[in-house]
């Protein structure tokens, strides 16, 4: 069994990247760096977005890590052992100190998996099935019993991190913020974990700063020689690469593809490019029984596969892979990258742009004059976000579609678009799956939906009970070959129900000073214990 399990991983972190090794440097340094938005709280349960994770991650520790290249590495759990097919055993790090002086233990991992799995929790599903036990079994050893094997149980914990359960009872933090901002409470603004980085102050959408942490348990092997790190969210590209240009900060992402020559051509920076495992998506309402913010009126357009297919048809990719991202996209059939398991599959092939295939469908299902449709978007999340939504709103106009967008900053995107609000019909959603397996986004995105957290992002309501019986079988299933093609019926079906509408993957761009090394990973997650500033 174990053997398979590690077959696995190693099936599931094949991304093609190097290790960088980075020369040593004397002196300790403060890296300033600024991101297009900032991260909306401090609690890690509150948001499943990858730049608040990752930034979270830089504070707060799980029980494991990913490497420079997203390899798994024990982190707070030393080493850990499959007792039985239902049972793993983990071995907790000893003399561990979270920031506040207080020690680690089993206790603080009990109260943390019950904490990720409360009702306002945005990561519900870290921990699958979802009705997993965790039992301390001494104060340095903890059981997970699932009741049905799940050899990739740990491939979702790289964003699980640990808090402290004393520090969150005295501080009334025993519940999670919800996504919504509502619940509000101390560890939304403050932090306490165990990582090589402290809290020292977070002004939410000013500037977040934190310190090295002396007692970190890793630091006889760390790599980084900083003292400090001065974050500054700063929402204009222009104003972000200015910063970069002109040294105010030493790294800043993304760089709009427009702007990266100049980035490049100066002689203090330099860009860095790289293929991303986020997939870039439109997604539908298919659940309610009349649309919101939409012309049409006692039904809902997007429950008829037709129609969505009209949609999907009317998306000239190419184009937008031409003219808004300047190259530096990849067009997708599937709802996950290659790189990620069961992604880059080559027998799914993208459905042809055809606006008059689109205008036929659109008048079989009953709408010859097309109809009126809100959509949602982000304007500081992904790469070129609102342009490719303009896009993307002129091509269906072409078929006639009037799609009215709403752009807006992620804090107000988020809130308005997912749960429990979900005041959405159509909307634009970017996804990294955090194990790299196809099951993450068969369970979050195509799941029918339930209180437990499967289909937690299932925005639009799409349902297939087949789908969710294939993802149960992959959750369990300890055969690689049976495996992979579980996930290939299954993401056969979800193309065939044109669940949502796959656009491309983007490139990573960061733009970075030349006195500074540091490492880019796919999962465009910005770890600080990987930088030297020369």
């Amino acid at each position: 069994m174990q053997k398979k399990v590690l077959l696995l991983i190693a099936v599931v972190l094949m991304v093609g990247l190097a290790l960088t090794v980075f020369p040593g440097s004397a002196s300790a340094k403060t890296l300033k760096f600024a991101f297009q938005g900032d991260a909306k709280s401090m609690d890690p349960y509150s948001l499943n977005e990858t730049f608040q994770l990752g930034f979270l991650g830089n504070i707060y520790e799980g029980l494991i890590r990913r490497g420079p290249n997203l390899e798994i590495e024990p982190a707070l759990a030393e080493r850990w052992e499959i007792m039985e097919p239902n049972h793993w055993r983990f071995y907790l790090r000893k003399g561990v100190k979270f920031h506040d002086g207080s020690p680690f233990t089993a206790a603080d991992v009990v109260f943390s998996a019950e904490r990720v799995r409360a009702e306002t929790s945005d990561l519900k599903v870290r921990i699958s099935p979802p009705d997993t036990k965790v039992v301390k079994v001494d104060d340095h050893t903890v059981d997970f019993i699932t009741s049905v094997p799940n050899p990739i149980l740990v491939v979702e914990w790289g964003t699980w991190y640990i808090m402290s359960k004393t520090w969150c009872e005295k501080n009334n933090a025993t519940t999670p913020e919800a996504t919504t901002g509502e619940n509000e409470n101390f560890a939304t603004r403050h932090a306490n974990g165990t990582g090589p980085f402290v809290l020292v102050s977070h002004e939410p959408g000013v500037k977040s700063v934190c310190k090295v942490n002396p007692d970190w348990w890793d630091n006889p092997n760390k790599v980084h020689n900083l003292t400090e790190v001065i974050f500054t969210p700063i929402g204009n590209d222009a104003t972000r690469g200015a910063a970069l240009l002109s040294g105010q900060v030493d790294m800043a992402y993304p760089i709009p593809v427009q702007d990266m020559k100049r980035i490049e051509d100066n002689a203090n920076t330099r860009m860095m490019v790289g293929p991303e495992l986020r997939t870039i998506f439109l997604g539908m309402d298919q659940s309610r029984d009349e649309l919101l913010y939409s012309s049409v009126k006692g039904k809902n357009p997007f429950k008829d596969k037709r129609v969505r297919q009209a949609f999907y048809q009317a998306i000239d990719i190419e184009a937008i892979k031409k003219k808004v991202m300047r190259g530096l996209s990849e067009p997708s059939a599937m709802m996950v990258a290659p790189g990620v398991n069961g992604g880059g599959n080559s027998k799914f092939k993208r459905l042809p742009y055809d606006p008059e295939a689109s205008k036929k469908l659109l008048a079989e299902a009953g709408y010859p004059d097309g109809f009126e449709v809100g959509m949602d978007c982000p304007n500081d999340r992904y790469v070129n976000d609102e342009a490719i939504c303009l896009a993307v709103v002129s091509m269906l106009a072409k078929v006639n579609v009037k799609v009215n967008l709403l752009a807006q900053p992620k804090a107000k995107y988020f809130a308005k678009i997912l749960r429990p609000k979900l005041e959405t019909s159509f909307y634009l959603l970017g996804w990294t799956p955090s194990s790299f397996d196809s099951y993450n986004p068969l369970n979050f995105l195509h799941a029918c939906f339930k209180e437990t957290g499967e289909g937690k992002f299932n925005l639009g309501g799409y349902c297939n009970p087949e789908v969710d019986k294939l993802s149960a079988q992959i959750l369990s299933e300890t055969d690689q070959a049976k495996r992979d093609a579980l996930i290939e019926q299954a993401w056969q079906m979800t193309i065939d129900d044109i669940a949502y509408l796959p656009l491309h993957q983007q490139a990573l761009a960061w733009g970075v000073n030349n006195k500074v090394q540091l490492k880019q990973r796919p999962d465009n997650e910005f770890k600080w214990r990987h930088v030297v500033i020369e």
